[in-house]
């Protein structure tokens, strides 16, 4: 065979791999308002960055009738290519063939993906969109899906891992996206351990996919998935944003850049925090003024929504944000905010993240489904998970920090860098309220009215203790400021914080509250 029949054989089998599985399956894929596996990739990189790893690939089964199948690309994508300049490696699954069903050398593919993004020290972005186990290759199927679980747990904390569900994702395969660090949803996609049609043998129980494992489902009631979106361009745009706060590896510190946005005296943040210690108001507002641009990318938004967590910029500076939101449940901890802070607080932590807090905390909530659910369990996971960290921690008080959920919104004593206050700040084991109705229950009751000494009693423990100043004068709070210079002074304390070392005693890992 002459050079030129050599590489007319190589464009034949290369244009036979890009065609996956051939126009009526790319048109059925488009048809339900999805993309293919590669325009997925050319729409999240840099256009033309994306280098294509082991195209020939091909599967080893010669059972059920499949010696004689070709599989084009075995089924998924493997490459590198860059977001915004930066290497990153990816994987999408092609539902065009075979449905994007994984057996053992659609493995393989993934695997060795994976292990260069680790050896490199690169984000590792996998697009799922599959039916799951190709059942013709049996425990080798089963095989490959352990292999990168294992991998997953290995890269963990090493290089930031995001997960993209486009499609069906079920059974076993559910778990690599639950391993990793970030998930995105897009509506119409679907993630479950048994199907509608196993629930509905094994109980008798009517369910819809989308409701037993839809965008909504998991970021709104089961916490598995991050990010929802209306349509795969979009959720794309975001998953591009979500890279440029993070730093490629554990040994990076985040990419800062220039900020047209200096910080500044900002009279509006005295504004947004009612002077009515009960009435609600919305966190976001505190945030919007202390980032750059008031660009914040919210994680978990649909979930435990009386926490906020989230990424911004401080001059140009990545940081996360943990706030009380008092717009729901008054701000409390609970148990599922409890878990959604501790899991964000380790994720910055592992990648040099700083993190900033604004409390306006009541306390955690009470109630029996709380305490049998094991809020003691779940609330020392933020416990834990702020001890632990040792990246910059910046706190800062913006009105209630009671009792222990004081200590676990990252107190001073938990290992806050620097702790601000503003003026209206109450910092006490208890509310004014609760706290004079026990300390001070005698001489209301013996008083001739009653009312107007428990109002007397109120205004006498908020004076004495429900302040900034007790805790200040202790050195529990580094200063108590103007609000309006909140993003001044949290801006001075990164920069002041941007070579923290800390370290700790060698040890092979803790023991976390799971």
């Amino acid at each position: 065979m002459g050079e030129t029949d050599v590489l007319r054989d190589l464009s034949a089998r290369r244009q036979k791999v890009l065609d996956g599985g051939g126009p009526k399956a790319v048109e059925k894929q488009h048809s339900l308002g999805k993309m293919t596996a590669r325009e997925r990739l050319e729409r999240l990189l840099d256009p033309g960055t994306f280098t294509e790893l082991d195209t020939f690939v091909e599967h080893r089964c010669h059972d059920f009738g499949m010696a004689d199948k070709q599989l084009p690309g075995e089924g998924v994508v493997t490459g590198y290519g860059n977001i915004d300049g930066r290497k990153v490696f990816v994987f999408a699954q092609d539902f065009t063939v075979v449905g994007g069903s994984l057996g053992e050398m659609h493995a393989k593919k993934i695997c060795k993906v994976m292990d260069l993004a680790v050896r490199v020290g690169a984000p590792l972005i996998g697009i799922n969109d599959s039916g799951g186990a190709r059942i013709q290759e049996g425990v080798d199927a089963l095989s490959g899906y352990g292999q990168i679980f294992y991998r997953n747990t290995v890269a963990s904390g090493v290089i930031p891992q995001i997960s993209v569900i486009m499609g069906p994702c079920a059974g076993g395969a559910v778990y690599s996206p639950a391993l990793t660090d970030f998930i995105f949803m897009v509506q119409g996609a679907n993630m479950f351990i048994t199907g509608p049609q196993v629930i509905k043998a094994v109980t008798g129980e009517d369910v819809s996919a989308d409701d037993l494992g839809g965008a909504i489902t998991h970021n709104s009631t089961s916490g598995v998935a991050h990010f929802m979106y209306d349509d795969e361009p979009t959720c794309l745009a975001a998953i591009r944003k979500l890279v440029s706060f993070l730093p490629p590896n554990n040994l990076l510190d985040p990419p800062a850049s220039e900020s047209p946005f200096p910080a500044v005296t900002d009279a509006a943040l005295r504004d947004i925090v009612p002077k009515e210690a009960n009435r609600p108001y919305d966190m976001h507002d505190v945030i919007s003024r202390l980032v750059d641009g008031g660009d914040f990318l919210e994680v978990h938004a649909h979930y435990a929504m009386n926490i906020i967590v989230g990424f911004g910029r401080v001059e140009g500076r990545p940081i996360g944000i943990i706030a009380n939101q008092p717009r729901v449940a008054a701000g409390c901890l609970d148990i599922n905010a409890s878990d959604k802070a501790g899991r964000f607080i380790r994720f910055c932590d592992a990648f040099n993240v700083p993190v900033v807090n604004l409390v306006d905390v009541p306390g955690f909530l009470p109630g029996v489904n709380q305490e049998t659910g094991g809020i003691i369990r779940h609330g020392a996971k933020l416990l834990y998970a702020y001890s632990e960290a040792t990246v910059p921690k910046i706190t800062v008080i913006v009105r209630k920090a009671y009792g222990g959920a004081y200590l676990a919104m990252c107190s001073r004593d938990l290992g806050a860098d620097m702790v601000f206050a503003w003026p209206g700040a109450e910092i006490a084991v208890m509310g004014p309220d609760g706290a004079a109705n026990i300390i001070f229950r005698k001489e209301i009751e013996a008083a001739p009215d009653s009312a107007a000494a428990r109002r007397e009693k109120i205004a006498e423990y908020r004076d004495k203790f429900a302040n900034p100043y007790v805790a200040a004068s202790r050195g529990y709070v580094d200063d108590v400021i103007d609000p309006a210079d909140t993003r001044l002074r949290v801006a001075g304390a990164l920069s002041m914080l941007e070579s923290k070392r800390e370290a700790r005693p060698s040890k092979k890992h803790g023991n976390f509250p799971v």
